[in-house]
């Protein structure tokens, strides 16, 4: 910062940006919630079809995001230039008051070609001390230029950094002052200059600086895109890779218990730094993958995707970068399998392998289970991989299906990744920390297989995300299918249940209509978006596998009764919709029986682990249904999405807050401990008695009924009177279809409903 400039500077530009800005942030924040009031909610509304449910819904959210995003761009741009304004306004003062006491000590101050000043003493004679005070006034003036120069540079370097953030649209990087971003950026190439250091450099000291300062900076996307940038992507590799060889980081050897933590911190960093559009970020994208195929630190050193993968655990990684990430390491386990002839050997944790996960899950040498973690955080991105083609039919491989309706002939097939990761992988066998086998692989498979059909991060549904596209309802259908197929590839693997089983629960229109098709299928169980397609035989299939897993069967149950309770509550509110003139009758029968189907479906499948594992059976279903407590208050919320009337109108929409709260009561009568609900009755607890399944769901139902035709104004009294009947009719179809269709694992005789 010049002298002559700082003594003399006019800040009422400054100060009109910083008014502009001010004014700026005000507007973006009345457009943030206009779209987020009006847009995004009518969007929610609308009966989405179509293309419209996958594209134009699709970009109506992000709109309503994009407004959010750049409210607080502007917000962060605005306070950095308030602060620097009123930092400078100061310094100006400041070198003022420094000339005016230099004055008073005979002391002149004056500017001089080039930006600089000088300080001369005026006294005559000049006293003892002259030097001495002309040393101390330019040594204070100096010192007050330097700081002026770092607020200025410094806040030019943020603002700068935080407009490169995002080549097209708005960045949601949010700081409170010019401190803090310029700290951020400061921090990160303090950090990265410490993960650059060979691993036996690194110190104990080192470890929590770096630990500490991913911890502090979160989220934070200067930070992020600054220190992954400056590391970059070979550095990033070889930074985890080295800490973890073996006897490499000798100083880092009490240090392992943190190992975790940084693993988290750091995956959370680089997550952040993929969001970013600048140039050294799509450079670290581009050169990752590229890395992922070779060993790094040279021969005998772990893959890149394998390292890279473990650093994919948390956070919420660029859909591209995943989606090219997946494209080449699919392409090199095509190349490790023969094209999926056998098993990916060189994922193996054998020999001295370097542990690259510390979570005790797995030891991470197979990188295709950090890659389906990182899916399950990106839902469009896992949506797009498993919809992709691990092989075609064309290509050397041995996958062999039948390929004529008669089920005669067996030929050469094409394979999605889904079908070759669900249905054909060789897993590779890992172990915990504590010896045992592990199952984190294909438990993460199911991740993001929720994420991929459903929308959103497992665990997480909102009115958001319960509009389901053509991908999403494809890729449920060839779930559906797959199970139909081989219940093995499920029932092998029950852990995956939790995950196939919220699946389901959100697909609950698609469930019911393959249970009770007809014509008018989609009158009577009403849905928005695209709709899965699926046969009666494979969907009783799947319910039943669910059913003999607590955590799948807890899903299905409370989905079940979620979608129930809305869609008696929209024929109540729209009596005509299905039959004109039956005021919801036929239509809420209709729900009922096939409410009815389901139960039956899953409780005989409950029914048949309680007989072959006994009493404790009870106990993990009961724990099972109370730990879904949070997830079906969730699923509670969305109700809304499945309904809107046949005219779309603002007074066909069910009431949604009446709706919402009556299926949280319902939930919450099965969840809470299930212990016992408001009326005293325990619901859904005895897995053994078959009759018990039967009168729970009866009470439900008329309870659901009721609430319905109370909630309409205009109740029709032969619903609540008449709904048990059709779900007992219901669980005969139940029956009828566990007999036709699941050899010999129907209801155990003596569990059978006593006629």
């Amino acid at each position: 910062m010049n002298f002559d400039d700082l003594r003399h500077a006019n800040f009422s530009l400054l100060d009109d940006a910083v008014s502009d800005w001010s004014k700026m942030v005000d507007n973006l924040k009345d457009l943030e919630k206009d779209a987020n009031d009006g847009l995004l909610k009518d969007s929610r509304k609308a009966n989405w079809k179509g293309v419209s449910a996958s594209v134009n819904r699709e970009f109506v959210g992000k709109t309503a995001g994009e407004f959010g995003d750049a409210h607080t761009q502007a917000e962060s741009i605005w306070k950095i230039l308030q602060d620097t304004r009123d930092e400078l306004k100061d310094y100006k003062k400041k070198l003022n008051d420094a000339v005016e006491r230099a004055v008073g000590k005979k002391v002149s101050v004056t500017g001089t070609s080039g930006g600089g000043f000088k300080a001369q003493m005026n006294a005559d004679p000049e006293p003892k001390d002259a030097k001495a005070t002309v040393d101390a006034i330019v040594e204070e003036i100096q010192g007050i230029l330097e700081k002026a120069t770092e607020s200025d540079s410094s806040a030019a370097k943020v603002l700068k950094a935080l407009a490169d953030l995002s080549k097209h649209g708005f960045s949601d990087a949010k700081y409170k002052d010019r401190d803090s971003a310029a700290d951020a950026l400061k921090d990160a190439e303090r950090l990265a200059a410490l993960a650059k250091k060979k691993p036996e450099d690194l110190t104990a000291k080192d470890f929590d600086a770096l630990n500490k300062g991913f911890k502090d900076h979160a989220g934070d996307p200067l930070f992020s895109e600054s220190f992954a940038g400056r590391l970059g992507a070979k550095g990033t590799l070889e930074f985890w890779a080295g800490i973890n060889g073996h006897g490499v980081a000798y100083e880092l050897r009490d240090k392992t218990d943190q190992f975790d933590e940084l693993q988290k911190n750091l995956s959370l960093t680089l997550a952040a730094a993929t969001q970013a559009d600048t140039p050294e970020m799509r450079e670290w994208t581009s050169n990752m993958t590229k890395l992922g195929n070779q060993q790094i630190g040279g021969i005998g050193g772990p893959h890149g995707f394998q390292v890279m993968s473990n650093l994919m655990r948390w956070g919420d990684y660029d859909d591209k970068f995943l989606n090219s990430y997946g494209n080449e390491l699919i392409k090199m386990e095509k190349q490790l399998t023969d094209n999926g002839r056998h098993a990916p050997l060189a994922w193996e944790p054998t020999g001295p392998f370097t542990l690259l996960n510390r979570t005790g899950s797995d030891s991470g040498s197979d990188p295709m289970t950090g890659f389906m973690k990182a899916l399950a955080n990106s839902p469009a991105a896992a949506t797009e991989f498993f919809g992709d083609t691990f092989v075609t039919k064309d290509e050397d491989h041995e996958f062999l299906r039948d390929t004529d309706d008669a089920n005669t002939h067996k030929g050469k097939v094409g394979l999605t990744n889904f079908q070759y990761l669900f249905e054909e992988r060789d897993w590779p066998q890992d172990y915990t920390d504590d010896g045992e086998k592990s199952v984190a692989g294909k438990n993460a498979l199911g991740h993001a297989l929720e994420a991929a059909t459903t929308g959103h991060p497992p665990g997480a549904p909102s009115p958001d995300t319960v509009i389901h596209t053509r991908q999403q309802a494809d890729l449920f259908e060839e779930i559906v299918k797959s199970v139909g197929r081989d219940q093995n590839r499920l029932l092998e693997h029950g852990y995956m249940s939790d995950s196939l089983g919220k699946i389901t629960a959100e697909y609950m229109p698609d469930v019911h209509a393959a249970l009770n098709p007809g014509e008018n299928g989609d009158k009577t169980f009403t849905a928005q978006g695209e709709r899965a397609t699926l046969a009666e035989s494979d969907t009783t299939k799947l319910l039943h596998a669910l059913g003999r897993n607590p955590e799948g069967y807890a899903a299905v149950n409370l989905g079940q009764h979620n979608y129930t309770t809305n869609l008696l509550h929209y024929h109540a509110e729209n009596p005509d919709a299905f039959l004109d003139g039956d005021r919801g009758l036929t239509a809420s029968l209709t729900t009922g029986e096939t409410a009815g189907e389901i139960q039956g479906i899953i409780s005989s499948g409950r029914a048949y682990e309680a007989e072959l594992q006994g009493g404790e059976s009870d106990a993990k279903y009961n724990a099972a249904l109370d730990s879904a407590s949070t997830w079906g208050g969730a699923l509670a919320g969305t109700g809304i999405g499945f309904l809107v009337a046949p005219t779309a109108g603002p007074g066909a929409i069910i009431a949604a807050d009446v709706a919402s709260t009556a299926v949280g009561e319902i939930i919450s009568s099965i969840t809470d401990g299930a212990k016992q609900d408001s009326t005293g009755e325990v619901l859904y607890q005895n897995g053994r008695a078959w009759d018990a399944t039967h009168n729970d769901t009866y009470t439900l139902l008329e309870r659901e009924a009721e609430k319905a035709g109370k909630a309409s104004g205009d109740p029709n009294q032969h619903i609540p009177a008449k709904i048990a009947d059709a779900a007992q009719a219901g669980f005969g179809n139940a029956q009828d279809n566990i007999s036709k269709y699941i050899d010999g694992e129907g209801v155990p005789g003596k569990l059978e409903a006593k006629e």
